[in-house]
């Protein structure tokens, strides 16, 4: 190795500078040297077997190296960089708003769903509408009766009815625009295909009470009535292994006995409706004929058969409406 030394022309003649230029030449003495050991580690390192060229890092192996071993390892890839939370949570609500365009154009639907808020952390306190008590309503703790959920978060509800018509389209629908609903449902129409409504179920929709075989309840004596309510408590259980809190008279007509058999069978609401939504129209509970936020809206499990179309043909009606007017579909359940 060749050691390049830098003259230093503002020395003069004499003995300081001939001390100088002595120990001059033993610094560069000493720095060859050590030149010479670099040299001949850097040589080491080459002679490696792999002929890598990288230096060997001992005991940091697999577990077959000895202390001192010099065997060569491929060297460590960086780790891929973080995502922030919120650059994936952003990511994510694009993803979803995405995929809920793509659903509104192949259901062709007027405009896109608006997603709901939250689900309140506070639920609201839910207590019977003025006119729809029963004698010893409050001093039996009979289960409240109601059409409306009080908040002030512009949603509405959507609960269908019955079951008659099982439609696969209609789940399709449904899951593509992550729709939540409520089911409310009657033995005599679900019995020959439970199946559909297992498949509703793990979609996430709550299967609900609506009697065995939907008769007028208030004509019926309190056993009557019981065995049609508790008997299909029983039903949803074993068939979809949990026993509904909510349930729906057929009709919506009910007396103090319907509610006292519902509370013995477990019941803990009775939701009614405020509007009503078929394939071709509407129909309203208030003078005003308008959508009020929290409203509970009723349909049914109806096809061609009984409408001038289909369930996504009501669903694309339902959702036209409440859209434009500026509400989204809330899950009942979790404001209960």
């Amino acid at each position: 190795m060749r050691l390049v030394v830098q003259n230093d022309k503002s020395l003069g003649n004499g003995a300081v500078a001939v001390g100088r230029r002595q120990r001059t030449a033993r610094r560069a003495r000493v720095h060859g040297v050590m030149a010479v050991l670099v040299a001949a580690a850097i040589a080491s390192g080459c002679a490696q077997p792999g002929g890598s060229g990288t230096p060997a890092v001992p005991g940091a192996g697999d577990g077959s190296e000895t202390a001192g071993s010099t065997t060569s390892r491929p060297p460590l890839k960086a780790p891929p960089p973080a995502v922030h939370p919120q650059a994936k949570k952003l990511k994510s609500a694009q993803e979803a708003r995405a995929a809920r365009i793509a659903a509104a154009r192949r259901w062709r639907l007027d405009g896109i769903p608006l997603t709901p808020p939250p689900p309140p952390a506070r639920k609201p306190r839910i207590t019977t509408r003025e006119g729809f008590e029963v004698d010893g309503h409050e001093e039996l703790g009979l289960p409240p009766v109601f059409t409306t959920i009080p908040t002030k978060q512009r949603v509405v509800f959507l609960t269908i009815d019955d079951g008659a018509e099982k439609d696969p389209a209609f789940l399709r629908m449904m899951s593509d625009l992550q729709l939540p609903y409520t089911a409310f449902l009657s033995n005599y129409v679900i019995e020959d295909d439970y199946g559909y409504f297992g498949r509703m179920q793990r979609s996430g929709v709550v299967l609900n009470n609506h009697t065995l075989h939907h008769p007028y309840l208030p004509a019926l004596s309190y056993r009557g009535q019981q065995h049609e309510i508790c008997r299909m408590q029983e039903i949803i259980e074993e068939r979809y292994g949990k026993r509904p809190l909510l349930f729906r008279p057929p009709f919506g007509n009910y007396d103090g006995a319907t509610l006292r058999a519902a509370k013995s069978c477990g019941i803990k609401y009775v939701p009614l409706w405020n509007e009503e939504v078929f394939v071709d129209h509407w129909e309203y509970r208030e003078w005003d004929r308008k959508i009020r936020p929290g409203d509970i809206v009723l349909t049914h499990f109806r096809g061609r058969n009984d409408w001038k179309g289909t369930m996504p043909d009501m669903i694309r009606r339902f959702l036209n409406k409440v859209t434009a007017e500026g509400y989204a579909v809330a899950r009942l359940e979790d404001y209960l």
